[in-house]
């Protein structure tokens, strides 16, 4: 998830301008992969998609999510109050074709859906379209247990990323 580049938080909002990258093992993993793929020279145009969790039909992370909702065991992960970054498949497709045939693109664009939503209610939609109730929290001890401290943050501690120039392209 590329969004881990900006800082978690409950209450503030990023943008494709937003600092960040330098505060924990993924933020610092993201900087590094951008840093490596940037080309010399200002002569290419180059853009960054930071994309969000991804979800399609095909798996992924819809995969890991289903059959717990499936079972009626689903439910935020944690508190449920951070947020979500997510993106359809498809919505994210249609970004990197857009970057790649429109010229007048170039820098950062968020690939994320352009609503936020926190973990609780994406979990409820999840639920209801599945026609299953999504109230059973996953606890943040046994996230950590599972994903280890550093994964787990990724899960327990969200950002509300806005893809703002990515929708002003």
């Amino acid at each position: 998830m590329r969004t881990s580049y900006y800082q978690p938080s409950l209450t503030a909002e990023y943008d494709e301008d937003s600092p960040g990258g330098d505060f924990d093992f993924f933020s610092n993993l993201v900087t590094k992969w951008e840093a490596a793929a940037r080309l010399p020279g200002d002569s290419t145009r180059q853009v960054v998609v930071r994309s969000g969790v991804v979800l399609g039909r095909g798996g992924g992370a819809m995969g890991h999510m289903l059959l717990p909702f499936r079972l009626g065991l689903g439910g935020p992960i944690g508190s449920g109050h951070q947020f979500f970054p997510w993106i359809h498949i498809g919505d994210l497709a249609g970004i990197l074709t857009h970057a790649l045939e429109a010229n007048h693109v170039h820098g950062v664009l968020n690939g994320v859906a352009p609503s936020s939503a926190t973990n609780a209610e994406f979990a409820q939609t999840l639920g209801a379209a599945l026609g299953r109730r999504a109230f059973i929290p996953l606890p943040s001890a046994v996230v950590q247990a599972v994903f280890g401290r550093q994964r787990a943050i990724m899960l327990l501690e969200g950002q509300k990323v806005i893809p703002q120039r990515t929708l002003a392209t």
